[in-house]
């Protein structure tokens, strides 16, 4: 799995970022059952940073947590029977890999929610990254099923790495 991480953010989390999203990207991808070797790219920027692509991308002009941007269209969450039928837009011609998409972190998002919900800084990072890969996997939260569903993907893939609450 190729995991691209840029750090551009002014603040540094004082944890083991790199080896927490790498954990949870890969832990997420098998909870899934991905059948492919998969690319990720994952950015961690700050309330500014995040801003400014929430505005452009999503029309709110207001720093959030975490965005998520998959690169394949689902019928149904972590169907992957259909991408090899579409090679050419869902595989990564040098590497082979399926490029599931971008996740854009706030650095200053995550120390904030950490002390908000009252647990630790790996903790709340670890959830970001759960909760992002599922979103690049086809999982939604818009209805109260899917939110569900998704709640409890988290929480199961959060725990078997012991990052529980």
């Amino acid at each position: 799995m190729t995991i691209n991480i840029e750090y551009e953010a002014a603040r540094r989390l004082d944890i083991p970022w790199e080896t927490i999203i790498r954990d949870v990207a890969e832990a997420s991808l098998d909870y899934e059952e991905c059948p492919y070797e998969a690319e990720v790219n994952v950015i961690l920027t700050d309330n500014h940073g995040i801003q400014e692509i929430n505005r452009d991308y999503r029309q709110i002009n207001a720093p959030t947590d975490v965005l998520s941007f998959p690169l394949i269209e689902y019928e149904t969450a972590s169907d992957f029977g259909h991408v090899e039928a579409q090679a050419v837009d869902y595989f990564n011609p040098e590497t082979g890999e399926l490029m599931l998409g971008d996740i854009i972190i706030s650095v200053e998002k995550v120390m904030e929610q950490a002390e908000k919900y009252g647990h630790s800084q790996e903790r709340e990072l670890a959830f970001l990254v759960a909760h992002s890969i599922l979103h690049l996997c086809g999982y939604d939260h818009m209805e109260e099923d899917e939110r569900q569903l998704m709640e409890n993907r988290q929480r199961e893939i959060l725990s078997g790495r012991g990052y529980g609450r």
